[in-house]
C-alpha cells in the first residue's frame, strides 16, 4: 500500500477532488497534507522530485527546486513539461500539463477556493475546481493560474498574467485580468 492509499478513501478527499464543498480541517485530510508539505520540504533541501510525492508526473517532466505543492498527488505533468523555480501548485483538486508545456518562474496555480462567508471559511469550508494547461503552453514568470481554468494547445499566457477565465488555444493573454491579445 502507497502512502496516499488511506486518504484517496477519505470522503473529504473525495469530494475535494470531484468539485464538491468539502471541509480542509478534516483531521485525516490534514494529517496527509501535513506529511506531504514535509515531505516537499526535505525534497526541496535535496534539489529533486520523488515519485512518492509526484506519482503522476512523466520521468522526463522537469521541475526546478523549490516548488510547493498542496498534495502531490493531484498532479498530473506529461512528457517534456519544464516548471521553472519557485512554482505553486496547488494541487488540492487535479492540475493537469499537458506536453512540452514550459511553466516560467514564480507561476502559481490554485484550485481551491473559498466561501465568501466568513463564518464558512472559518469551520474550513472550500471548493477546489480543476486545472487544465493544453499542450506546448508558455505560461511567463510570475502569472497566476485561478481555479477551473483551462487553457488551450500552444497558448500563450504573458509574464504577470493573472487568469481568471479558459484561454483558447493559440491565442496570447495579458493582464489582469487576462485578456486575449491576438491569435497566434
Amino acid at each position: 500500500m502507497s502512502i496516499t492509499e488511506p486518504v484517496r478513501h477519505n470522503k473529504n478527499f473525495i469530494k475535494m477532488i470531484s468539485g464538491e464543498q468539502y471541509n480542509c480541517l478534516d483531521s485525516e485530510l490534514l494529517h496527509f497534507w501535513q506529511q506531504q508539505q514535509a515531505y516537499n520540504h526535505q525534497l526541496n533541501i535535496a534539489g529533486n522530485t520523488d515519485s512518492l510525492l509526484l506519482p503522476n508526473v512523466s520521468d522526463n517532466a522537469i521541475i526546478k527546486s523549490p516548488f510547493f505543492i498542496s498534495y502531490g498527488i493531484n498532479l498530473y505533468l506529461a512528457k517534456g513539461v519544464f516548471i521553472n523555480a519557485n512554482v505553486t501548485l496547488q494541487d488540492n483538486a487535479p492540475i493537469t500539463v499537458g506536453a512540452q508545456t514550459m511553466i516560467g518562474p514564480n507561476v502559481q496555480f490554485y484550485t481551491a477556493s473559498h466561501p465568501l462567508n466568513a463564518a464558512q471559511r472559518c469551520q474550513g469550508i472550500e471548493t477546489a475546481l480543476a486545472i487544465h494547461v493544453g499542450e506546448r503552453v508558455w505560461i511567463g514568470g510570475g502569472a497566476i493560474i485561478l481555479p477551473g481554468v483551462s487553457i488551450g494547445d500552444e497558448a500563450v499566457v504573458g509574464a504577470g498574467a493573472v487568469v481568471t477565465k479558459d484561454v483558447a488555444a493559440r491565442t496570447l493573454v495579458v493582464g489582469n485580468p487576462a485578456k486575449m491579445i491576438k491569435a497566434i
